[in-house]
């Protein structure tokens, strides 16, 4: 795709990605996604604010095939998917130098052998004149590595915000046009590898606030001229209520947990409390980690395996603990043959989860009316804990 213009002087650059169906050999993308780069022709100085990953050097490559001096490269972030192909970029610009932060320069050298006399640092509020147009560099660590910082064009009011607000799409529209969609596509992404360290995110939401800021350029997805709807999204995620919801990620062997689960829906639906299960035999992990951005309470249906929890209920536990959502009760029902110790390992694998945890549920066999009084009596408990964090 050839380079597409944002405003006078300012150059989208990358390469859409329809196809790509995985990223980080971890992260589902069922809609593809995009690598954002962005070229600013100043009156004096011309920069290039990140780039692609090492495999998509070809594309990036005929972009910048009319431009005849580069100045400067921006790495905003130290991750191949955005720095793989700059050894590249300054074999075409020996003149160029790459700028980055203090700590991004050692990774930026680990990672990509990178020379040291060829990268600039530079310290949170320094800014960059290109002539006419003049960056600020805005340091905003763990978004989401520790390295990380944004760039704020100040002429254009155009914050360049690599991971920051980005989302996972693959489209032909440069801007946002779809707000639902990218609702939905960002929250994934928020949810994937920004939400355990929403604390310090939300300390980097407030810094931000204090720019005037037109439009939001993200080095994934498209780009917001409405820079408020992304922003505030993130505050709600990142500080918002927890919702009136329970997400349980379950599964079944032999149907006992299967008929738990089931009843137990059908019981807190009738008391008011919204679901959403997920069976995880057949899951995308991605929408489990969007139901976990403001649920109160999470619930894991498990059966027993070799006197532990399936190992697919264990990997919804890690993912919970690794990912540490505001979450404020969690649960756990399920079945077993003999004996085992489920409940326990379960407990021991969501150390970072700051929740309380509720009465479980396991039953021996398929599940009895006692098994179904409990159910009840667990939901009963869940529906009133809800309406003491004031949650209808």
């Amino acid at each position: 795709m050839k380079p597409r213009k944002i405003k006078d002087n300012i150059y989208w650059m990358g390469f859409v990605d329809w196809d790509s169906r995985l990223f980080d050999s971890l992260i589902p993308l069922p809609d593809g996604t995009s690598y954002n780069a962005f070229l600013i022709e100043g009156s004096e100085k011309t920069v290039l604010i990140d780039a692609v990953e090492s495999s998509l050097f070809y594309e990036i490559e005929a972009q910048l095939s009319s431009v005849a001096r580069l100045d400067y490269i921006i790495s905003l972030h130290a991750e191949q998917d955005h720095s793989g192909c700059i050894p590249r970029i300054l074999s075409m610009y020996p003149e160029a130098k790459l700028i980055t932060t203090p700590k991004a320069k050692g990774i930026l050298m680990d990672l990509l052998h990178i020379s040291e006399e060829s990268i600039i640092t530079v310290q949170d509020g320094e800014t960059l004149s290109l002539g006419d147009k003049t960056l600020e560099f805005i340091f905003t660590p763990w978004v989401h590595w520790p390295e990380t910082m944004v760039a704020y064009l100040k002429e254009d009011k155009i914050l360049f915000s690599c991971d920051f607000f980005g989302s996972h799409i693959a489209t032909t529209d440069l801007f946002v046009t779809d707000e639902g969609r990218v609702y939905e596509a960002a929250k994934r992404y928020y949810a994937e590898i920004m939400m355990p360290f929403r604390k310090i995110i939300k300390k980097n939401l407030e810094k931000i606030a204090a720019y005037d800021i037109d439009l939001i350029a993200p080095s994934h997805g498209q780009l917001y001229p409405k820079p408020s709807f992304i922003i505030d999204a993130h505050k709600d995620w990142v500080d918002g209520p927890v919702k009136n919801k329970v997400v349980i990620p379950y599964v079944s062997m032999h149907q006992s947990t299967k008929k738990m689960v089931d009843y137990f829906v059908a019981s807190l639906v009738d008391k008011g409390v919204g679901v959403e299960q997920f069976n995880l035999v057949v899951t995308d992990t991605g929408k489990l980690a969007i139901s976990l951005v403001d649920a109160a309470t999470i619930v894991i249906g498990t059966p027993t395996v070799l006197a532990g929890p399936h190992p697919a209920a264990a990997h919804a536990a890690f993912l919970a603990n690794a990912l540490r959502p505001k979450t404020k009760f969690l649960s756990i029902i399920g079945s077993f043959g003999w004996g085992g110790r489920t409940v326990e390992t379960l407990a021991g694998m969501i150390p970072n989860l700051k929740v309380e945890v509720l009465e479980p549920v396991l039953f021996k066999g398929s599940p009895t009316e006692d098994a179904f009084q409990s159910l009840e009596t667990l939901a009963e408990t869940i529906a009133a804990k809800h309406k003491e964090l004031g949650l209808e």
